[in-house]
């Protein structure tokens, strides 16, 4: 793949992640020239499938052109984007159970992005914005806030035990661009 192709692809997903996450998630994701190297493995019809970073998976992209997050996406979004944009606040008490992977229910839920629908990619944060989690909505953002019972998120993916020592990205450690077939 040509440099040209891959500046053309890194733009492309900065405008999907823009209008999936909202303004700023684009730079955020895919921010220009860095230390670190990303790198985009492709599918055999040569569409970007994986994006990944030394620390880990920024995001994959599905067939149905959208993201999943990845934690390492998850924290860039948090890092750029203001509060509560792409995020669900959950309570103290829910913290262990999420730091080990199960969901989130409604009753749990302190504050949520209002633009959320079901089936949307977020990241589930604490009230102070360390990232648990991310996952995909079950709800929307109304029902979240409503609803006694029920599951609100579907958590993919967790932070485990690391939450306390989470490293704190700034832009200036983000990415430069490779590609990977």
């Amino acid at each position: 793949m040509s440099d040209e192709l891959v500046t053309e692809t890194i733009s492309e997903l900065r405008t999907i992640a823009n209008y999936q996450f909202g303004a700023g998630a684009g730079m955020a994701l895919f921010p220009p020239g860095s230390a670190d190297t990303v790198t985009i493995r492709w599918s055999t019809g040569g569409r970007p499938r994986q994006v990944l970073v030394s620390t880990g998976r920024l995001v994959s992209f599905g067939t149905d052109g959208r993201f999943t997050l990845g934690l390492v996406g998850g924290r860039r979004l948090v890092h750029t984007l203001s509060s509560p944009t792409a995020r669900v606040i959950v309570g103290e008490e829910s913290d262990r159970f999420i730091r080990a992977g199960r969901n989130v229910f409604a009753k749990f839920v302190r504050t949520v992005d209002p633009a959320i629908r079901p089936k949307d990619d977020l990241v589930v944060v604490r009230s102070d914005d360390t990232v648990l989690g991310v996952g995909k909505a079950k709800l929307s953002a109304e029902g979240m806030r409503d609803f006694e019972t029920g599951m609100a998120v579907s958590i993919r993916d967790s932070v485990g035990e690391e939450v306390d020592e989470q490293p704190k990205e700034s832009p200036t450690e983000w990415s430069s661009y490779t590609h990977q077939q």
